[in-house]
């Protein structure tokens, strides 16, 4: 017979604790870790276009060609870190990937200036290197971030948005404050250097428990010192980078007067800083050529000019043409302080520049209040694109005179296919169009293959003097002919008419096969 069995008797003494959960790591450290990772991507690839530009142009194919390896990085990290982070312990692999990342930044300036001065073909796999490799890396922060704060299946949701959101955060944060302080205050150089020391502090910092960790950091950090002193002895230096450009003086060997204003490897402006009459550049004197012909000799003139550089133009109308008021929108403040530090542009008088746009600086102009107006603007090989389409121009026809003038500078090579596109705009908004330029080049000797360079186009509402330009042309021996009427309109051909809505203007440039004049 059994007997009922009587039923359990409560146990109020506390159930023995476990061990202490693992948190992986702290919620700060882990935010810290994601926001500067993903930030330091995106300082990097914002300043891999200034390193660049010198070697490849400020053009759009260079822009595409960073971000497309720099969204490559980011894919490759994130996928690889979350894989490898799911094989061993991520505690070991932060540091390393800090580490890693930040002596390829320090050293990425060397490596560029290095490679396009002597191995010029390898600098695209070159800089594909050191932008991929510090991109996967840091990418790789996050997911193995992630890791070690997911312990918990009840909160995956949260750490994963989190995390998510302060990486982007992080990105963000990145790219403004290179673009809008680091970029305008510091060389690129510095930036990188600056950088990767961070990184490499941030490795010894999150791997300094382990004593493996410690050996590798006292080799990062002295590998950084070593590439931080060797980079100012590398090749590619510049007297100024500023917002847009790495500028140099250089002095002419021939004139003691003379300097040349070099903007990313190509010559910007040439200018005699104490003769402004002396013009060096063809198309610089093909443009006073115009001028001095259109305009009654030593009359003052109101003028507009697109781009400035070393504002040799306008210190040319300033001396031939007392009392001519030149307005120039330039974009780069830094040229600006060039032209008055090193380029005694104090002497000249009448000239007001203002650092803007210059498409928004035309629509401040007041209609019918100039009566010339210049186009010497230049990113990198190109005009930029917003300002070479018909609804620009119709801009520049609003402001000139009825007997006003404009002439623009263009630069092409192989078929000439964006300066016929733009010949071609300019005949859509302008009733009188002419090209100047040597004879090959702009279809007075049909049987000869075009070679390219600087050419200059007329666009005006009044007859343009064909013969009497060419007359000015030949007196100041620059070997260039002018083409006006049917010979530009065949020209031209069937060159497409450039608008807001579709101006390519990249892709209609040649290849530039050498540092050009602009």
């Amino acid at each position: 017979m059994t007997t009922p069995s009587s039923p359990p008797v409560a146990d109020d003494s506390p159930a023995p604790e476990g061990p202490p959960r693992d948190r992986g790591m702290g919620q700060r450290a882990a935010a810290v870790l994601v926001f500067g990772s993903s930030a330091a991507v995106l300082v990097v690839e914002i300043v891999a276009l200034r390193l660049l530009a010198p070697y490849l142009g400020l053009t759009l194919e260079t822009s595409t060609l960073v971000i497309g390896i720099a969204l490559t990085a980011i894919a490759l990290g994130s996928w690889l870190g979350g894989r490898v982070a799911d094989r061993t312990d991520p505690h070991r692999l932060i540091a390393p990937a800090l580490g890693g990342s930040g002596v390829v930044v320090a050293l990425t300036p060397l490596l560029l200036r290095t490679t396009a001065e002597w191995a010029a073909p390898a600098l695209l796999l070159v800089a594909a290197a050191t932008l991929l490799v510090p991109g996967a890396l840091l990418s790789a922060v996050t997911p193995l971030v992630t890791k070690l704060r997911l312990t918990s299946l009840a909160e995956t949701g949260t750490v994963v948005g989190r995390l998510s959101g302060v990486g982007t955060f992080g990105a963000i944060v990145g790219t403004v404050l290179t673009g809008f302080v680091l970029i305008s205050r510091l060389p690129v150089s510095s930036i990188l250097i600056g950088l990767g020391t961070l990184l490499v502090i941030g490795a010894v910092l999150t791997g300094w428990r382990a004593r493996r960790w410690r050996r590798a950091s006292a080799v990062a950090l002295a590998t950084v010192v070593v590439g931080s002193l060797a980079t100012a002895f590398a090749p590619g230096g510049c007297d100024a980078e500023t917002r847009y450009h790495c500028a140099r003086i250089v002095a002419d060997p021939e004139r003691a007067t003379g300097r040349t204003l070099v903007l990313d490897g190509l010559r910007h402006s040439y200018v005699d800083v104490e003769d402004p009459t002396y013009l060096r550049f063809g198309y610089v004197r093909a443009i006073a050529a115009v001028v001095d012909t259109a305009f009654p000799a030593g009359e003052p003139l109101a003028a507009h000019h697109i781009g400035g550089g070393g504002l040799t133009f306008p210190r040319y109308l300033a001396a031939t043409r007392p009392g001519t008021r030149s307005l120039v929108s330039e974009i780069d403040g830094g040229v600006v302080r060039i032209d008055h530090e090193r380029l005694n542009l104090g002497a000249s008088t009448g000239i007001d520049v203002r650092v803007e746009d210059a498409r928004l600086g035309l629509k401040r102009l007041k209609t019918d209040s100039r009566d010339l107006v210049v186009g010497d603007a230049f990113g990198g090989v190109s005009v930029p694109w917003h300002l070479t389409t018909s609804e620009a121009l119709r801009d520049v026809r609003r402001v000139l005179k009825d007997d006003g003038l404009y002439a623009v500078n263009l630069i092409d090579h192989g078929r000439l296919e964006f300066a016929r596109a733009e010949v071609a705009t300019l005949a859509r908004v302008f009733r009188y169009v002419a090209v100047i330029g040597a004879p090959v080049d702009i279809g007075l000797d049909p049987a000869a293959v075009p070679v390219g360079g600087n050419m200059v186009a007329l666009a005006a509402d009044r007859p343009i003097d064909a013969a009497a330009i060419q007359e000015a042309l030949d007196t100041r021996e620059t070997d260039w002919r002018i083409a006006t009427g049917d010979t530009v309109t065949a020209w031209t051909g069937d060159a497409q008419v450039l608008t807001d809505d579709h101006a390519p203007v990249d892709q209609l440039l040649q290849p530039h096969r050498s540092p050009t004049v602009r």
